[in-house]
């Protein structure tokens, strides 16, 4: 929980200090890098990292990925301009990506099925309490002019989670002589910084259409095509086939990305739309959207009960169901804004995505031994990283549509009304059509499914 802290906060803390940054070393044109950078690191490091964790074990991963978010945090700390701090951001990026995947893959060995999905609802509470105290933490830093603090912050917790992993988790890792894939890797990395940099930046930094979009993902194309190849030939592939070839390894990795798309959208646009539609400070809008991650952990802690009686895929579908509901209360009464109803929507989407995320994730990691867990919750994670900057794309575009056909663009509240509500429809249709991959998502029974099967190896003492 420690070790999530640490990417949770960050996740929300530096939003609220961006203005003091910017007064401090300048770059106000680059600041949006400060976020791209450091999710592009960590969405194409979580498949290596998942895989390395299979190889070498999970404690090593988890501790190196701790030492560079260590690292990239001091750094950051003492940045003098705004280049250097996107650079170190990255570094943030790349412990994270080894931290977050690692941290679930450990749960997954080292507790049972029964115990599994409170285990999943701990962690998930960690991101609704970093969604409160990271945004007071960077506000209280900012307002102080020590920006720097919040880098800082991570120092100590870094410290305390590293050592509290080495003195109480161990495992039992079989030695074993190894091929590692560093040309899959290597090509991985690339095309799919490639691809999700494209759909970061596409509409924001170059149009869809311009010469530099269509050669950003041609390219990412190319190098996807080539580790493709290589996988096919390789003695241990990064990203086995297999992953992708199993059904249910298959449709819950698509659920996953539905739920990425799905919670980045309601992110991404529910604070605009009420600052923007009602005047509502900032503060209130943080707090409405908060609703969204407290009914998130409420519900995957108790999905247990659930799938334990009437298995993963009828436990998913219910918590679709009641997304595409809240989801719908919000899109439809979004032309008529009430700060208190979208705080109750967002809180309904919240309880739905914890009875999808948390049952879809247990049910892969179930299905497969220690020595492939790793890779499974990786593809999982990945997936939802996927889902999350394609569904930003997406929406952005449909907002952007909107803003560029009116002349008072964003500044206007009638016009941030129509594009809210246009995106939160098309948040709406991405729920419905995660119902079509749970539904194919086979119906495991969840008697049968594996018990962990490191767990004579790992434990935490």
């Amino acid at each position: 929980m420690l070790s999530t802290g640490l990417v949770a906060i960050d996740s929300t803390i530096v939003a609220t200090a961006v203005p003091s940054i910017v007064a401090d070393i300048g770059g106000f044109t680059s600041f949006p890098w400060l976020f791209s950078a450091y999710l592009l690191a960590q969405a194409v490091s979580v498949p290596v990292y998942a895989k390395l964790s299979d190889v070498v074990g999970r404690k090593p991963i988890i501790l190196l990925g701790i030492g560079l978010f260590l690292l990239g945090s001091i750094l950051c700390g003492v940045a003098w301009s705004m280049p250097a701090l996107i650079a170190f951001r990255v570094l943030q990026g790349l412990g994270a990506g080894a931290v977050q995947p690692v941290a679930i893959t450990i749960a997954g060995d080292i507790y049972t099925l029964t115990e599994r999905a409170k285990v999943q609802g701990y962690l998930a509470s960690v991101w609704a309490i970093s969604s409160v105290v990271g945004p007071t933490l960077g506000g209280v830093f900012s307002s102080l002019g020590i920006w720097r603090g919040i880098f800082f912050v991570n120092i100590p917790l870094c410290l305390l989670a590293g050592w509290m992993l080495l003195r109480t988790f161990h495992e039992n890792v079989e030695r074993a002589k190894h091929r590692i894939d560093y040309l899959g890797a290597g090509l991985l990395t690339v095309s799919l910084s490639l691809i999700i940099l494209g759909a970061l930046e596409g509409g924001q930094a170059w149009a869809w259409n311009s010469a530099v979009s269509i050669a950003v993902f041609a390219v990412g194309a190319v190098f996807l095509a080539a580790f493709l190849l290589v996988e096919r030939r390789a003695a241990e592939p990064v990203l086995p086939p297999w992953v992708v070839s199993k059904r249910l390894l298959a449709t819950t990795a698509m659920v996953s990305f539905g739920v990425g798309a799905v919670m980045l959208g309601l992110t991404s646009y529910v604070p605009t739309f009420l600052e923007g539609a009602l005047s509502t400070s900032p503060i209130l809008a943080g707090l409405a959207l908060a609703a969204l991650t407290l009914g998130w952990p409420i519900s995957a802690s108790q999905s247990g009960r659930f799938y334990l009686r009437i298995g993963f895929r009828r436990t998913a579908l219910i918590g679709i169901t009641v997304t595409v509901i809240g989801a719908a209360v919000l899109a439809l009464t979004a032309s008529t804004p009430n700060i208190l109803l979208v705080a109750a929507a967002c809180f309904i989407v919240g309880l739905g995505l914890g009875l999808v995320a948390t049952p879809s994730l247990i049910a892969a990691q179930s299905s497969v031994e220690w020595n492939e867990r790793g890779v499974v919750t990786g593809t999982n994670l990945f997936a939802r990283s996927i889902g999350s900057s394609i569904g930003v794309a997406v929406f952005g575009a449909v907002a952007n549509a909107i803003y560029a056909g009116t002349p008072g663009g964003g500044t206007d509240p009638h016009t941030i009304v129509s594009a809210s509500s246009a995106v939160f429809l098309a948040v709406l249709a991405g729920a419905v059509l995660t119902v079509v991959a749970v539904i194919a998502m086979p119906a495991t029974d969840v008697a049968t499914s594996s018990r962990p099967a490191a767990q004579p190896r790992s434990e935490a003492v």
